[in-house]
């Protein structure tokens, strides 16, 4: 017989209790979980427990929403949430993002025109930093521009993660060596550990955000990223947030979804579709949010810069 110690998974909670978690976790975040994953639940959630002392999900449940107890709610949402990325994913749409977007950007930038990027559910940050490094190649001088790029996500442990810019070296595979050359760190890193320039992290910042919640910022977007999220929200959320970001891409703007996710028609039909996920809006179309947008002026003229010049 084997020496090595039998690791066995817990039990898996019962139906009821996981019913009270994805509702729970729906209430907060919008994010649909079936019956399915009621093993990783019962996983991520014995630790939960385990660390705070609470005998059963049904008392932790209650206990998460009583008042006070916000960080276990980060907690909570962080254990349930599902952060896969990785450097260069989706490969096609960052080659898009260079050759047929960027350069017409710059070019406005350059001119005096604001520039802005949302990296939607950006989780550790990698999306993000992708987008920095294309524009920076397109681009050197982008910080001294009206140019920046916003990265939001639900889970506060992942953005940690992102704003320190600190990944193992072995995250850089599938990232060309070129744009590793010049913008990854490895000295002064942590042993195994790569940073990512600060040319690069100077260029976004990283707020928590909730996407089926009001957004805090009023103006729209240049580019949008938000790929591989609307698969954890059932059709009617998927719909909605589909509708909220397409009014967000500006005339001229682009929308990048993820290869398992589709457009809806309705709204498919506004945008044109240059590349598998790469949605387009023609420069001569307004969205009806950018309609409304423009009665938002100061006392001077100028549109409020709120969040720091990035909404």
């Amino acid at each position: 017989m084997s020496d090595e110690p039998q690791v066995t998974a817990p039990p898996l909670i019962s139906p009821g209790d996981f019913n009270i978690v994805a509702n729970l976790l729906k209430r907060m975040t919008g994010i649909h979980i079936g019956s399915n994953k009621r093993a990783m639940v019962s996983g991520r959630l014995a630790k939960r427990l385990k660390a705070l002392g609470i005998g059963s999900v049904e008392a932790y449940c209650d206990w998460l929403q009583t008042p006070g107890n916000e960080a276990e709610q980060d907690a909570f949402v962080s254990a349930l949430t599902t952060n896969m990325t990785r450097f260069n994913r989706e490969e096609h749409h960052f080659n898009h993002l260079s050759e047929h977007v960027l350069p017409r950007l710059t070019e406005a930038a350059r001119s005096g025109r604001r520039v802005r990027f949302w990296s939607a559910a950006c989780s550790t940050g990698e999306e993000a930093f992708d987008i920095a490094f294309r524009l920076l190649e397109i681009c050197p001088e982008a910080a001294r521009l009206d140019l920046r790029i916003l990265a939001t996500d639900i889970d506060k442990s992942a953005l940690g993660t992102a704003r320190a810019g600190l990944y193992p070296t072995s995250s850089l595979s599938d990232l060309p060596a070129s744009l590793a050359d010049r913008y990854i760190d490895r000295a002064d890193s942590p042993s195994g550990m790569v940073r990512v320039a600060s040319t690069a992290r100077d260029l976004i910042t990283f707020r928590c955000l909730n996407l089926n919640a009001e957004w805090p910022f009023q103006r729209g977007f240049d580019v949008i990223m938000c790929r591989n999220v609307t698969i954890y929200f059932d059709e009617a959320t998927q719909i909605r947030l589909w509708e909220r970001l397409a009014d967000r891409v500006v005339a001229g703007g682009a929308l990048y979804v993820g290869h398992s996710e589709n457009l809806p028609e309705h709204i498919a039909t506004s945008f044109i579709q240059q590349e598998r996920g790469a949605f387009c809006r023609p420069a001569a179309a307004v969205s009806r949010q950018a309609s409304m947008l423009r009665v938002a002026k100061d006392a001077d003229g100028h549109r409020p810069d709120i969040n720091g010049g990035l909404g």
